[in-house]
Order: structure tokens, then sequence, then C-alpha cells
């Protein structure tokens, strides 16, 4: 409950965000007229149903993905199918694979009756049926929280900002740069700051999300450790995968269960936990880490504001927790 309040309060401070910037620009220029406010928000909300429209084909194209039957892949489906009735969905999303050999999953679409599970190649024969199903069932719950709604609407507040940084300080948008150059600089000014703090808040949405997703993973009948596993096995498959491979998908990550960049840094704290070296974490391990305080270096709490997704280990720990309920 604690973690779908903070997405709410989150999505309500971004909104305000915009609101005052808006409200702002719209004072120091000496705009005060509805018709201001009515082409700014309307320019907003274009943006966002842009990207809204564009976003699937354009997840589809960049994973190089081909959507599969049933008698290709009836596990697969199956395990889909059993999901989606636990999540109470309406309809079984669509399943893709891609071809990307970056061990992975995601989930993305318009709408619930419009959504799509994929797995990469390089996931099938990674990870166990246990492990795999505990994946599914985190994207699916990205998909019943309607996850890819959110991010698409935050994600376009820092947009807007950095449009209104080029528009103000190089563009002279509204017609108003000689007379108002010194004022036009600071709103440009204003506008590249607020675009990275609404950034960093876009990220930490993301981050809310993944955890939101893996309790969710839980919740739908998955055990913690199998998830944890996953995590894990994900991570150092994505260590031994090239650079350059994993530069293509660099800006797709943050719809990835995992971040395939950060995996080389996170295996190392993941095979602490790993205190048998069995290549997986069991029951017995997660119960261990419960009980441990994760301490993270400054490069880690860098690291972990400036990602989509949450330190590896501080993650696995959350884990943990379920496990103890």
């Amino acid at each position: 409950m604690w973690l779908q309040l903070r997405l709410y309060l989150l999505v309500g401070l971004m909104f305000a965000i915009l609101y005052g910037i808006i409200v702002g620009i719209g004072y120091i220029l000496g705009y005060s007229g509805l018709t201001f406010y009515i082409l700014i928000i309307g320019f907003a909300l274009a943006l966002i149903l842009l990207q809204y429209m564009i976003g699937p084909k354009t997840v589809e194209w960049s994973m190089r993905i081909r959507y599969i039957n049933e008698n290709e892949y009836p596990k697969l489906h199956q395990m889909v199918g059993e999901l989606t009735d636990k999540a109470e969905l309406s309809s079984k999303p669509r399943i893709g694979i891609s071809k990307l050999q970056i061990p992975n999953a995601f989930a993305f679409g318009r709408t619930r009756k419009g959504a799509r599970v994929c797995v990469t190649e390089g996931i099938l024969n990674l990870l166990s049926d246990e492990e795999l199903k505990a994946v599914l069932g985190h994207e699916i719950s990205h998909i019943k929280h309607r996850d890819v709604a959110v991010i698409t609407m935050l994600s376009v507040i820092p947009m807007i900002c950095y449009i209104f940084y080029i528009s103000f300080l190089f563009g002279g948008m509204f017609g108003r740069r000689q007379r108002d150059g010194g004022a036009m600089i600071a709103i440009g000014l204003l506008a590249l700051v607020v675009y990275f703090i609404t950034s960093l808040l876009v990220m930490y949405g993301s981050r809310i999300r993944e955890y939101y997703a893996d309790l969710g993973s839980v919740k739908l009948g998955s055990e913690s450790h199998h998830l944890a596993t996953a995590l894990y096995k994900l991570s150092l498959g994505s260590a031994k995968i090239p650079k350059r491979a994993l530069k293509q998908t660099e800006g797709m990550k943050a719809f990835f269960l995992n971040d395939p960049s950060r995996a080389m840094y996170e295996v190392r704290g993941l095979k602490e936990i790993d205190i048998d070296m069995s290549g997986t974490i069991d029951q017995n391990e997660l119960m261990i880490l419960s009980t441990k305080k994760v301490k993270l270096s400054k490069a880690d709490k860098i690291m972990g504001v400036l990602s989509t997704h949450p330190n590896m280990v501080k993650r696995v720990k959350y884990l943990a927790s379920l496990s103890n309920q």
C-alpha cells in the first residue's frame, strides 16, 4: 500500500511542478489570458498522446519482437494465461519473443486489453519454470498496475521542460526575445534545472514501479526466492554480454526487469548473498539477508539515484522481507 501511495504522491508532485512552471512563465512574461494556458496545456496533452500512440510500435521495432502462437510455445502461453486469470485481467496479453540475446523480459502496451508480454531469446534456456513464472508475474503486475500509462505521463514532463529550455534560451518563444531577453534567459535556465529535477523524479517513479511489480509477482503466487534467483541469473547472464550489444538497448532498458548495463556491478553484491555459490538464492539465504543491513558505497548510492531500477541487493532484500510475511 505504501508503494502505491508513493507513486500517487509522485504523480501529483510532477503535475504540480508542471503547473507551477506554466503559471510562472505566464506571470514573468505577462501572459494572464486563458488562451495562453489552453495552448500550453494543449501542447502538453498532445505530447502525452503522441508518446502514448507511437510507444508500442517503437518498442516492437527496437526490441525486434515476433509474436508467437500457442502451438509454438505452449508452456509460455499457459503460464501467462494462468497469471492473467490470477491477476483478474479481462484478456490475456499478446506474447512475443525478442531476438535480443540479452536475457530479460518486459511488458508494454497502451491499455490492459492491448498489453504485450515479451521475453528475449536469451532468457528461455536460462531460468527454471518457477523462475520464469516469477518473472512473468512481475510483468503481468506491471500491466495490472497500468505502469506503462503512468510512466508515459511522467516522462513527458521532463520533455516539456527541456522544450521550454530550448525555446526560451535559444528560440525566442512567443516572439518576445528582444523585449524580454533577460526574462527569457532566466526562464530557459530555470526550465533546464527543473528538467534535471523531474528526470530524477521519473527515475524514482520507475524504481517504485519495479518494487511494486516484485510485490505483485509474489501476490500472484510466486515464491520470493524464485524471483530473487531469476534476478541473479539475469545479472550473471547480462554481465557476459558484450558492451556493444548492451548499448543497442540503452534507450529501452527502463522496460526490462533489470538494468543490463549495471549487471557487471550487481553481480558482485549478489554473489555475496549466494553463500553456497550454487548460482541460486534460496529461502535460507534470503532469511540471512533479511537480518543484515545493506551498506552501499557512495558510488552505489549515486548510481542508484540515476537509475530506472533499484539497487539489486536492496531489491533482493525487499524480496526477503516479502518471504517472511
